[in-house]
């Protein structure tokens, strides 16, 4: 567990009780942290408090950003008491009340990732630099989540993670400044890998295609271990740039290198324009080795279906929520999204929203918004209430831990949003990982860094 520079003390540890539930939250003494404005970068001096949401509004991931922007507006209007008040209501700690965080009135500045690292720091750093933001979040690239994190990491401010899905994002690359609550490579193989033993059998040839970074590299590392360790074999694996549009020279080799599966370890428009190439191909009309071609998608979203349309319909992958969920959180935050924008929420949307709420909650709690206090609010933390289940902040490495959901393309969809069906939720015990396990070996997660 990472040690901060402070010294602990009236510390909030929720925890499971018995039959699943969660003990009720006590609050830190905020006095611990000696609130003064020269403690910390960026203090609030004012009756404001300023949040940074970095997200792609052009490049590859564009769709995801939108959505991102669109649900952090929502958890501003829901924290400073606009609209029905969301998750707020759900979550199962009740310290937000509506009155902003610390009494202080949210606002917010933008930046655009363009899916590209360089320009993600640039600007979380002119978000930190001159509009005075405690908390950095957003991207939808794990490329980027890396580097903004340890831009965080370096300047002194929270990075709260929006939809990163590398393994090494908690993993090698994990920072005390950076919190994590999207799933990663490592969980939607565990999850995903039985239930492609159950319906395609033991017996496959697998031809990977990958995103050509940190996330495509360990989701194919984790899918192929997880198919190898059940029977499968694996044929090729082939890296594509993320700036790849057309993927025909990518798919045609894939016809004569006797697999008979395409497992497409790509996210977007990326995963849009590949699949669409593989079914122009005719891949899933063929049959090899005896056995019916089939195309996999590890990591799945709404928006990716809606892009692909007809041709996701049966193709089976993962996610880290969705919106056809039942849970009490669940069927608040899609009525909350759903009034306000006029369609449901995609997981990007989501898991930035809970991110948000998590942060606000963490300094209500920890009575500061000093990055120390905010780390040591969430270390350990259990919650449940925010739409997928009883979820804990392991200490360790600031990754979140909750069941998994198994999805596969609809058959028979009812409207543009109906297009995925959940085939099963994956329990955490069957996705949990060791904090030593080798593929997230490499990093510390060092002291939180307060910024001065």
């Amino acid at each position: 567990m990472s040690k901060s520079n402070f010294t602990r003390r009236g510390l909030l540890k929720t925890s499971a009780m018995a039959g699943g539930a969660l003990a009720a939250p006590t609050l830190f003494d905020g006095s611990v942290w000696a609130d003064a404005h020269s403690g910390y970068l960026n203090a609030p001096t004012g009756s404001t408090v300023t949040l940074g949401f970095n997200v792609p509004q052009s490049g590859p991931y564009a769709d995801e950003g939108a959505d991102e922007l669109r649900a952090y507006e929502l958890a501003v209007e829901h924290l400073n008491g606009g609209g029905d008040g969301g998750m707020m209501s759900t979550f199962s700690s009740k310290v937000l009340q509506g009155n902003g965080i610390l009494g202080k009135k949210v606002e917010f500045v933008t930046g655009d990732t363009q899916t590209k690292s360089d320009a993600a720091r640039a600007s979380a750093k002119s978000m930190i630099e001159k509009d005075g933001a405690v908390m950095i979040t957003g991207g939808s690239s794990s490329g980027v989540a890396v580097a903004v994190q340890g831009l965080c990491q370096e300047a002194g401010v929270i990075f709260m993670a929006g939809l990163t899905h590398s393994n090494d994002t908690t993993g090698k690359d994990k920072k005390a400044n950076g919190f994590r609550h999207f799933f990663n490579g490592y969980m939607s193989a565990a999850a995903l890998a039985p239930v492609l033993n159950a319906r395609y059998g033991s017996d496959r040839v697998a031809y990977h295609l990958t995103a050509d970074y940190t996330w495509g590299w360990t989701q194919q590392e984790s899918i192929q271990a997880a198919t190898e360790a059940m029977g499968w074999k694996t044929a090729n694996n082939v890296l594509t740039p993320l700036a790849t549009t057309d993927f025909s020279s990518y798919v045609a080799p894939v016809l004569n290198s006797g697999a008979d599966v395409l497992v497409l370890n790509h996210y977007g428009g990326n995963m849009v324009n590949s699949l669409t190439s593989a079914v122009q191909f005719g891949l899933r009309e063929k049959q090899v080795n005896g056995k019916d071609f089939e195309i996999v998608v590890p990591l799945y979203s709404r928006l990716m279906a809606k892009g692909a349309g007809e041709n996701v319909k049966g193709i089976f992958g993962s996610t880290n929520w969705h919106w056809s969920l039942t849970d009490e959180g669940s069927k608040a935050f899609v009525k909350s999204f759903g009034e306000k924008y006029g369609f449901p929420p995609s997981q990007a949307a989501h898991t930035c929203y809970v991110q948000t709420m998590l942060y606000a909650d963490a300094c209500e709690r920890a009575g500061t918004f000093n990055p120390c206090g905010v780390v040591e609010a969430l270390e350990g933390f259990t919650f449940d209430g925010l739409g997928n289940g009883p979820t804990e902040y392991r200490a360790e490495d600031h990754q979140c831990f909750k069941d998994v959901l198994v999805v596969k393309g609809k058959d028979n969809p009812t409207s543009e949003f109906d297009l995925l069906e959940i085939v099963e939720i994956t329990p955490r015990a069957q996705v949990e990982y060791a904090v030593d396990h080798p593929m997230f070996a490499g990093g510390e997660l060092g002291s939180c860094n307060p910024g001065a």
